[in-house]
């Protein structure tokens, strides 16, 4: 980890990205009718795709937007539009640290600079399909588990043969596996203190072994793909360390398949290196709930609509 000197009497700040589950049919509508920045950034992305995701975006329908195929640059689009948005009402911001959770990372290492919005859009689409395509050969499912702290839940998992996929937050754990194994450990969970399980409405069991062909094919657009060093550190979702160089990247695109997403330690580092101030940027409220959860005295907003643009707008002046 490089050396992080704190800076006395400086607000330090995050821009902070959501994952799948937080798009929803109108997402970015108004954002993109409303800010010019924001209509180019989705001008852009239908361009680049070759299809009208603007469209599917704003009208839907909502099965087409939610396959994953679709969603993942559905998600990148909307948070970089809303980045640029933010930019325009505040040029001279610059965070401290970027970081997304899970899908959310490429739109942190487009903000970071580590990757052109062109590229990562392209990236995402590609995620997209090989998971689609290692959920279809290798069906999994992914359980929200609540109230249940970590190491009992961490035994749950290794005696079922699930996973954890996400610390999004304390008593809040998402796992993941074979549809069997998190039959189990749901059943194990509540056995053994949870408070709650549900299982979540996915056929692909993201952060799990079973995406372990998706990473070998994606392993090889990784690698052909242009990703310079980012110019702002970005908090990997694997290490809940900053990345700073491109080998760092390259290997987090891939490991992020497989591996969990260490949200709470990331928050918990950016807490440790004075950031006090994080922006989510991109549809719904999801990535600021959670760290107000994590450190309660963070203060989080979320930036993804007209209303929240304005607010933030009428609080910078």
């Amino acid at each position: 980890m490089p050396d992080l000197v704190l800076v006395a009497n400086m607000t330090r700040t995050a821009f902070v990205f959501p994952g799948q589950g937080s798009q929803y049919v109108g997402m970015a509508q108004d954002l993109a009718a409303a800010y010019p920045v924001a209509r180019e950034i989705f001008t852009q992305a239908d361009a680049v795709l070759g299809f009208p995701l603007s469209t599917l975006c704003f009208t839907g329908p909502d099965d087409a937007l939610t396959d994953t195929i679709n969603a993942q640059p559905a998600l990148l689009t909307h948070s970089v539009a809303a980045l640029a948005v933010l930019k325009s009402l505040q040029p001279s911001l610059s965070p401290h640290f970027c970081a997304g959770h899970s899908l959310g990372e490429y739109s942190a290492l487009v903000a970071a600079g580590a990757i052109s919005f062109a590229d990562a859009l392209k990236l995402v689409r590609e995620r997209g399909r090989v998971m689609k395509l290692a959920g279809e050969k290798n069906p999994g499912a992914m359980a929200s588990v609540l109230g249940m702290d970590e190491t009992p839940l961490e035994a749950v998992c290794q005696e079922a043969g699930a996973q954890i996929a996400n610390y999004n937050n304390p008593g809040n754990i998402v796992i993941s596996g074979t549809n069997e194994a998190i039959e189990r450990a749901s059943v194990l969970a509540k056995e053994r203190g949870a408070r709650r399980v549900i299982k979540l409405a996915v056929s692909i069991a993201s952060h799990s072994r079973l995406m372990e062909s998706a990473a070998r094919e994606f392993a090889t657009t990784v690698e052909r793909t242009p990703i310079r060093a980012p110019k702002i550190p970005v908090v990997s979702n694997v290490t809940a360390q900053p990345m700073t160089e491109l080998s760092q990247i390259k290997i987090e695109l891939v490991l992020q398949l497989t591996s969990s997403v260490q949200w709470i330690k990331s928050v918990e580092l950016m807490a440790s290196q004075g950031v006090t101030h994080f922006t989510e940027l991109g549809p719904k409220d999801v990535v600021a709930g959670m760290i107000r959860r994590i450190n309660k005295d963070a203060h989080a907003v979320s930036i993804g609509d007209v209303a929240s643009a304005k607010a933030f707008g009428e609080t910078a002046k």
